[in-house]
């Protein structure tokens, strides 16, 4: 079975009418390895020759995110929420402050700390989320800060 066909079993396992506009956008957010916004997305669906308003792509990856199907990722000091495919693992990530740029962090380096919250806290803990700010080494190299001012 193809990428394409698993995504479109997907959708309709999720519930959702299975369209060429919900298809292809999975198919864009599984090839990417950044989350993207909608505009991104609507973007990438008219370079690949796919017509298709903005409000369209807005709807979908809402109705993506509310089954599931894609994570939306909110990030301090955007407006904009940003949406990647669900790949069914927990990611954290860091944030350029200078390019914007959004890198996953590997591991989740909160795992043991959140175990012995609970512990001490007796809190049924469901989840958490860390996003870390700083600036890339391009960034860095770019602007010629001093390691004093990377802070």
């Amino acid at each position: 079975m193809d990428k394409s066909s698993g995504i479109a079993n997907d959708i309709g396992r999720s519930g959702l009418k299975r369209t060429k506009h919900r298809t292809v956008i999975l198919e864009i957010l599984e090839k990417s390895d950044q989350p993207m916004t909608a505009e991104q997305i609507f973007l990438k669906m008219g370079q690949e020759g796919i017509a298709v308003s903005l409000s369209t792509v807005y709807r979908a990856v809402e109705s993506l995110a509310q089954k599931k199907l894609v994570t939306a990722l909110e990030i301090s000091g955007s407006n904009k929420t940003l949406f990647e495919y669900n790949r069914k693992i927990h990611r954290h990530y860091l944030v350029c402050l200078g390019c914007r740029k959004i890198r996953a962090i590997a591991h989740c380096p909160l795992k043991d700390y959140e175990e012995d919250l609970a512990a001490e806290t007796d809190y049924l803990i469901s989840g958490h989320k860390l996003v870390i700010y700083g600036y890339c080494p391009d960034c860095r190299k770019n602007a010629a800060m001093t390691p004093k001012e990377w802070s």
